[in-house]
């Protein structure tokens, strides 16, 4: 048995043991302001939206009992310390993109996003219906954690480059920026990958310090500005199809609140998922066009490039099916994927197949 399946079974148990012995909580009473740590750059489009938006929904559904004091990246920790920060309990909880935190766990990867994984509508299937939320939930458990869905980025671009991607040769030595799994498949590919906070991807990709990189859709990446420095944009990419964001709060925090108000982040959180999708999509066509018509060229990798895309992300992926857990969180999404998209593909998909055909 590896390591981290021992500590999760050790966790599992524990808690199991303790709760037959301890007696009914008691809850913390009176007013209560938690502190919450981010992965993401204070105004950034979307994202830091999610932000406010959750945070007002808990103040406002609690009546004032729940203030949220919203830390960006860097204020209180910086953005791939906020994991740490709230396990650790020096901070209360956290907002962000769970991929970000696969150097603890890569299970993580799957409630962010994964390689030729979920769509958004895929992922909110898996995770309220067919089992994704017991599973962030029992991931959470090892590590002091109470998680929860709360933003979607939907489909994500595959990125900004300095030159045209004509073939997976093209990827050797490229000094990319990505996160997650995607960005170890890039890496089997020949990429330089680097996992960059979104407060500098910016300056290196200005500086030359990195070649190329993907941040999130027209929208976010029309405001961070990367137009400015290359005109080359992949609109659809491998590595992000339907990337979900999510709140994390401390577990013993989370179990000194009432059952109420527990309900009220978790509640919360759940609106803010699809509140937080709507808002992109809202925005990412008419920032497109404003894209092209300052000049970006939108491209599409070609099916070589597609392929070589999709034989790496298997061999990342079976990398990591020697964690009971991984291979568990695995297969489930995977599963309820399958059973997904093949209603959605003969239903929706063919409708707006025809759709487009008829209608343009």
């Amino acid at each position: 048995m590896d390591r981290r399946s021992f500590i999760t079974k050790a966790a599992l148990g524990g808690t199991a043991a303790a709760a037959s012995t301890l007696a009914a909580p008691a809850y913390a009473q009176g007013n209560r302001t938690l502190t919450m740590v981010t992965t993401w750059p204070r105004g950034a489009a979307g994202v830091w939206h999610a932000v406010e938006y959750v945070s007002d929904l808990i103040e406002t559904m609690s009546d004032g009992a729940i203030t949220i004091e919203a830390k960006a990246a860097g204020e209180l920790v910086g953005a791939f310390e906020s994991f740490d920060a709230v396990t650790s309990g020096q901070a209360d909880m956290y907002h962000g993109a769970d991929y970000y935190f696969g150097g603890q766990h890569q299970g993580y990867s799957f409630f962010s996003g994964v390689p030729f994984g979920m769509t958004a509508q895929e992922m909110m299937t898996w995770y309220y219906h067919d089992g994704g939320a017991a599973l962030h939930d029992k991931l959470g458990e090892i590590f002091n954690l109470k998680s929860f869905l709360s933003g979607n980025t939907g489909a994500q671009s595959g990125g900004w480059f300095a030159k045209e991607i004509n073939s997976a040769e093209d990827f050797q030595g490229l000094k990319m920026r990505m996160p997650g799994l995607g960005g170890k498949a890039l890496g089997e590919l020949g990429a330089s990958v680097q996992t960059l906070p979104g407060g500098e991807v910016y300056q290196a990709l200005s500086s030359g310090a990195i070649d190329a990189t993907e941040w999130i859709g027209p929208w976010a990446d029309e405001v961070a500005g990367f137009s400015e420095i290359t005109k080359i944009y992949y609109t659809a990419g491998f590595h992000e199809p339907g990337v979900a964001l999510s709140l994390a709060v401390n577990r013993d925090v989370f179990n000194e609140l009432t059952p109420a108000h527990q309900k009220i982040i978790e509640t919360a959180a759940a609106a803010s998922h699809q509140w937080s999708l709507s808002q992109f999509l809202s925005n990412n066509g008419a920032a497109l066009e404003r894209l092209i018509s300052q000049g970006v060229q939108v491209r599409e990798f070609n099916d070589g490039v597609w392929d070589a895309f999709g034989a790496a992300t298997v061999k990342v992926m079976d990398s990591f099916m020697d964690d009971e857990l991984f291979a568990e969180i695995r297969n489930s999404h995977s599963a309820s994927m399958k059973a997904t998209s093949g209603w959605i593909s003969k239903s929706e998909g063919a409708y707006v197949a025809q759709r487009n055909r008829i209608f343009g």
